[in-house]
């Protein structure tokens, strides 16, 4: 390998929340931070070099929207999953979150209904509350050993004022990577039922090579009722530059997006955020094809770990991300019982499961973006103290 991922790399008072904020999220500041979903990677060379000259050139003005930062993008998705599209189909976001609130506000009223399938990523909740309109949950099924979606349940719910789904693809907090099959199955009902759906698919690049991605808006007929969100934010370790593309090939639906970023002024990007994101989509192709390798070492040092170490508990095979599920009810924990022990027996800050919905209770979700050293040193510890804490228990039988 060229990258060395291996290296340690402190983030510790960077302004990093999820290194700084340990104190006040979890109440103490002396342990391993395995939550929020970013990587213990410096960001790619070029996207750094880039960085360093726009700020170089003094000029930190008003800017304007290069079409070869669309190019960009528009190679990135037509190399990697055969989804080609217009340049005119790139609009932006300062984020993928504030992306899923634009379209939020295009494609619903207030009292609407919204689906979201459950467990799953906080915001989503957050978005659709927020802004007036009402929860609509379509909960994940687990069915022979993986989450997989409820089709039945879905096409139940829609109706005239219910007909948005935010589809997370790859999903978080389960780490699935949807197959063709079921995404042409969603498909199937949405154009049926005439549905909307905004594609949330900013973990789209970080798949394993036993799983491939498929853009649904690359199906045929979805172009037409799709909106998708992608970003180089997870890919190239670079959230905090909020710079995201939404990605909406049909002109009406587009219109109605840009037409809301406008209301709020927000029709354009960080200039920072620009260049780092040319940067990385055309010029950290390399970094990225080994950051998945190592990362897929991580995921089967996990899978492998815990399915040794963890007898009790439970990490479906993550086919993408690199934030994985586990379920630790095999051990009688609930989830504020587990989120005191992970954080005060076994000194390490894992997403706890109540935060992805009522169905997470007893699950908390892994970082395992970070070097294998400091992997292997957050499951030791949970290991440890699980062996203590049951060892404890037969003791008091």
């Amino acid at each position: 390998m060229i990258y060395d991922f291996d290296s340690y790399f402190d983030r510790r008072n960077t302004n990093c929340e999820k290194w700084d904020d340990l104190k006040s999220t979890f109440g103490r500041d002396d342990i391993l931070a395995m939550w929020v979903a970013d990587m213990d990677f410096p960001a790619p060379q070029p996207v750094l070099d880039a960085i360093c000259a726009k700020a170089r050139e003094g000029a930190l003005g008003y800017p304007n929207i290069p079409d070869s930062l669309r190019d960009a993008v528009r190679g990135w998705e037509r190399e990697r999953y055969g989804w080609d599209f217009p340049r005119e189909a790139v609009c932006w976001a300062q984020g993928v979150v504030a992306g899923l609130s634009f379209a939020t506000e295009a494609f619903t009223k207030p009292g609407d209904g919204m689906i979201i399938q459950t467990p799953v990523y906080p915001p989503f909740y957050r978005t659709v509350r927020e802004a007036g309109r009402n929860i609509v949950k379509n909960p994940l099924k687990y069915r022979n050993g993986r989450y997989v979606m409820d089709f039945e349940g879905l096409e139940a719910l829609v109706s005239p004022t219910c007909r948005v789904l935010i589809l997370c693809s790859p999903h978080n907090p389960v780490a699935r990577v949807w197959t063709r099959e079921e995404l042409e199955r969603l498909a199937d009902i949405a154009k049926r039922k005439n549905m909307i759906i905004v594609s949330d698919e900013i973990h789209q690049d970080l798949v394993y090579s036993d799983a491939k991605h498929t853009c649904l808006a690359s199906l045929p007929g979805m172009e037409e009722r799709t909106v998708t969100f992608v970003a180089p934010s997870k890919t190239f370790n670079i959230a905090g530059m909020k710079a995201s593309a939404a990605i909406i090939p049909d002109e009406y639906l587009r219109g109605r997006y840009v037409s809301v970023l406008e209301r709020f002024h927000l029709n354009s990007l960080n200039i920072l955020g620009i260049a780092a994101m040319e940067a990385a989509y055309s010029k950290c192709g390399g970094w990225y094809e080994e950051l998945v390798a190592y990362l897929e070492g991580n995921r089967d040092f996990a899978e492998k770990f815990v399915k040794e170490k963890m007898p009790k508990a439970h990490m479906d095979h993550p086919e993408g991300t690199y934030i994985f599920w586990i379920d630790f009810r095999g051990y009688g924990f609930d989830d504020r019982s587990l989120t005191d022990f992970l954080v005060n027996d076994a000194k390490v800050a894992l997403d706890p499961g109540s935060w992805f919905g009522e169905e997470g209770n007893g699950f908390a979700r892994i970082n395992v973006g970070t070097r294998r050293a400091l992997l292997a040193e957050g499951l030791e510890r949970i290991a440890a103290a699980l062996e203590k804490r049951e060892n404890k228990k037969k003791k008091g039988k």
